[in-house]
């Protein structure tokens, strides 16, 4: 027969769970503790970097800029060039999960999924004026710095093949003619002129009209997927559907 635990035994066991469970949100506390330093003082690099250019920005700036101490920046990342690697890191993470996130919510058929892929790359979670002027200044040392080109290489990779795949699709649905390859390169190179006159702040250029202005550049290249109207380009009516998105937002 087993004998039931004596009255002052059971609540050893209900304190030992009490402070296995209190140690465990204490652990999760510091974690989170931690982890939200560190998105603070990558929040701060990059305002500074958008405020001060890579080469002004200081440790001493972002910990002012995150309301930190100083020795709490050296605590999480050493150097400044750790905190460039993590902030560089952490928006390229940000991108990749955006377009990706708009690629899945577009479907299966290549001609959304391209429209999804450029609308994205416009949209003001990513397209603001903070963050082209950080990944500007991030551009202006990846030459010299073989470190951002290995962080950003396979990312950029993978978004260029999409580019590749969709375009070869649209051709062989439609019979363009065009190389795939060379013409998701145009595409790409165009986003990122596009990208860069915005940050420029040149001829008035604003997520509208360079939205705009990709459009256009699809409805000249895939005509037999994408129109122009009175309302501005929009995805032309085909398999069963039509898009309801255009250039005018």
């Amino acid at each position: 027969m087993n004998t039931p635990p004596l009255d002052d035994e059971a609540p050893k066991t209900s304190r030992t769970g009490e402070t296995d469970r209190k140690g465990e949100g204490e652990r999760r506390g510091r974690k989170a503790s931690k982890e939200q330093r560190r998105q603070q003082l990558i929040e701060a690099t990059i305002d500074s970097l958008a405020r001060r250019g890579y080469s002004e920005t200081t440790m001493a700036d972002v910990a002012d800029g995150a309301g930190l101490s100083r020795g709490i920046v050296n605590f999480h990342f050493e150097s400044k060039e750790k905190l460039l690697v993590a902030t560089l890191q952490y928006m390229a993470d940000e991108y990749a999960a955006h377009w990706r996130s708009a690629l899945a919510r577009a479907g299966e058929d290549p001609a959304d999924r391209l429209w999804a892929l450029v609308a994205a790359d416009f949209d003001r979670f990513v397209c603001n004026k903070r963050k082209l002027a950080a990944w500007c200044a991030f551009w202006g040392e990846a030459k010299s710095r073989p470190t951002y080109q290995a962080l950003c290489g396979a990312r950029d990779q993978a978004y260029q093949q999409v580019f590749v795949d969709l375009c070869d699709a649209l051709e062989r649905e439609a019979g363009y003619g065009f190389e795939p390859g060379a013409m998701a390169l145009a595409l790409s190179a165009t986003l990122e002129g596009l990208w860069l006159r915005l940050m420029l702040g040149t001829e008035n250029v604003t997520r509208e009209t360079s939205f705009q202005a990709a459009a256009e550049l699809l409805a000249s290249v895939f005509p037999r997927h994408f129109v122009r109207d009175g309302a501005g380009v929009r995805r032309r009516a085909g398999k069963g559907h039509e898009m309801t998105e255009r250039t005018e937002r």
